[in-house]
């Protein structure tokens, strides 16, 4: 007889030290937000968000067209490490890395709680629908959003 698993049991929910590469790959929700161009006040610091995403992204799937070849297209694309997450402010509050780090829990739509890779987009959470590529935007000051970042 199969022992029920708690949320303790899921591996999404060990500390980041404890998931291997490919766990850490299986974190991301495919949401695509952290592809997204944000404008920084020279003044402030302040990041403000836009609705254009990087030429990679696949705004449908929320997935990198190129991951494994994506510095070479976009030379300024972060590569994620838990010892940078606190560093990145930018990446969306919802986001799995920044979450676990933290402690807190995925949130429901996260398809590994939901079984389903399109709940992040059913629950609005994802680029899908309100984006435009940077390849036909123009200037990103015309592009600001009110969407967290």
């Amino acid at each position: 007889m199969n022992k029920p698993t708690t949320p303790n049991d899921r591996w999404w929910n060990q500390p980041l030290s404890a998931l291997d590469a490919g766990q850490w790959e299986a974190l991301c929700d495919g949401c695509g937000r952290c592809c997204l161009h944000k404008l920084e006040d020279a003044d402030t610091g302040e990041l403000y968000p836009t609705n254009v995403a990087c030429k990679l992204l696949d705004r449908k799937h929320g997935r990198c067209t190129d991951y494994a070849n994506r510095r070479k297209w976009v030379t300024d694309c972060v590569q994620l490490s838990k010892d940078k997450l606190e560093e990145l402010e930018w990446l969306p509050v919802t986001c799995a890395y920044k979450l676990r780090a933290f402690g807190e829990p995925l949130p429901a739509w996260h398809y590994l709680e939901s079984g389903s890779r399109e709940s992040v987009h059913e629950a609005g959470m994802s680029t899908r629908g309100w984006t435009i590529s940077e390849v036909d935007a123009g200037e990103l000051e015309f592009h600001l959003t009110d969407r967290d970042l």
